[in-house]
């Protein structure tokens, strides 16, 4: 394979990257455990890995854990704008780790990253939205033989491979750490919500309470984001296609309506869904005059776009940082924040560090379980085994100073029984 080398923005940014890093470290402790361990144990040595996720102060300490493994990592973008250039220079210069990203890297450097990564020939893979696997598939297929294994962190990526191994498409196995419960629970709920309401007020400024918030979906990320919404004293309207979704929405004291129906009283739009056009071309004009629209899901798609440039009869780029207007034929303005992309990490640092502990020692742990079970595995997609989960949350109790219970030898042989009635 080729010898991949660095591509960051500013190597003199490297030692404000560190700090920021090590601030990220702080609130990690479960990922440093696991980063000590592999120091001593290293099992993943002589393994080359190539991640397509956010390069973060929060995936660095990810990056700076598979490297005390032993690992030979290459780090892409999974999204042009989610890069810290000072993290991407820092993993370069300090940690000695191979780093392809640049902030507002546009298509092509994007792509040029990501097959450098592929190029890396890796045996463990890592995404945030299955970019990376489904550039393999379609464009490197000879080298499905060689993943090992590839691990998924989102949503809207579960949703493709899921649909890739139906189709019979996908060609090596991936686990789904989106779907651990040390994920999912936390990390998109706790931590997609905050950091949404966070991104959405750096680019913004606007005042929470008294907003009719508009939130698309009421997955484990839209009802986090609704949740904080409600707390800062949002009317919050809920859209949804899942009529389960819809009913816990309702049951939990948010309004329920279609978009269609939502579109023309909402003050502010965040779409969470992992799917195309929830915000659509004929929605644009029923919106009122200053609507704010913005996504947290991981593609850009979930607006309609290419729609709004095209009706808008001019567009002011750059209003704000991280907003640009466009005025319809009528006069009205719809303010669009970040570029449709992901408003936590577009206009804010993503998830706080604490979450993403769970997260990344979730992943950690799920690669070395991959390389430990090398073979074993089909070309499906996998769930996190559950004792990797538990020992995650245990762990992460145990830092933050929380103790529980532990079954006695009866219960446990009750819970374990049938025979054992009223």
């Amino acid at each position: 394979m080729t010898e991949i080398v660095s591509d960051i923005r500013d190597a003199s940014l490297a030692d404000a990257g560190k700090r920021r890093i090590e601030w990220a470290d702080n609130d990690m402790p479960v990922l440093r455990r696991i980063r000590e361990r592999f120091e001593k144990e290293k099992p993943m040595a002589g393994k080359k890995m190539s991640a397509c996720l956010h390069v973060t102060a929060e995936t660095a300490n990810l990056a700076r854990a598979l490297a005390a493994g032993g690992a030979d990592l290459y780090l892409c973008a999974s999204n042009p704008l989610s890069t810290q250039d000072d993290v991407a220079a820092a993993l370069s210069v300090h940690y000695g780790i191979k780093v392809g990203a640049i902030t507002g890297e546009d298509h092509d450097t994007y792509y040029k990253h990501i097959h450098a990564a592929i190029q890396h020939g890796p045996v463990v893979t890592m995404d945030d939205g299955a970019d990376l696997v489904s550039t393999i598939h379609s464009e490197y297929p000879q080298m499905v033989g060689e993943i090992v294994a590839s691990m998924e962190e989102t949503t809207t990526g579960v949703i493709r491979l899921k649909a890739m191994e139906r189709d019979g498409a996908l060609k090596f196995p991936v686990i789904a750490v989106n779907d651990a419960d040390t994920k999912h629970l936390f990390d998109n709920r706790y931590g997609t919500g905050q950091s949404t309401v966070d991104g959405i007020i750096r680019a913004s400024d606007i005042l929470f309470a008294g907003k009719k918030v508009v939130v698309a979906g009421y997955g484990w990320c839209g009802r986090g984001f609704a949740n904080r919404a409600k707390g800062l004293g949002s009317q919050v309207i809920v859209t949804e296609v899942d009529p389960i979704r819809a009913l816990e929405a309702a049951l939990d004291g948010v309004e329920v309506m279609p978009m269609d129906e939502a579109a023309k009283v909402g003050d502010l739009f965040c779409t969470l869904t992992g799917d195309k056009h929830v915000i659509a071309k004929h929605h644009f004009p029923l919106m009122k005059d200053g609507a704010l629209v913005c996504n947290s899901g991981h593609f850009n798609v979930e607006i309609d776009i290419e729609s709004l440039e095209a009706m808008a009869k001019q567009k002011n780029a750059g209003v704000r940082n991280f907003v640009d207007e466009y005025v319809l034929d009528d006069g009205k303005r719809i303010f669009l924040l970040g570029e449709g992309r992901l408003i936590n990490l577009t206009a804010a640092e993503g998830h706080p560090a604490c979450v993403m502990d769970m997260s990344f020692a979730t992943q950690a742990l799920a690669s070395e379980h991959a390389l430990k079970n090398a073979g074993s595995f089909k070309a499906k997609v996998y769930e996190v085994p559950k004792d990797i989960d538990e020992w995650v949350a245990r762990l992460k109790l145990e830092t933050m100073g929380v103790a529980i219970d532990t079954l006695t030898e009866e219960q446990a042989k009750y819970l374990s029984s049938w025979t054992e009635g009223t």
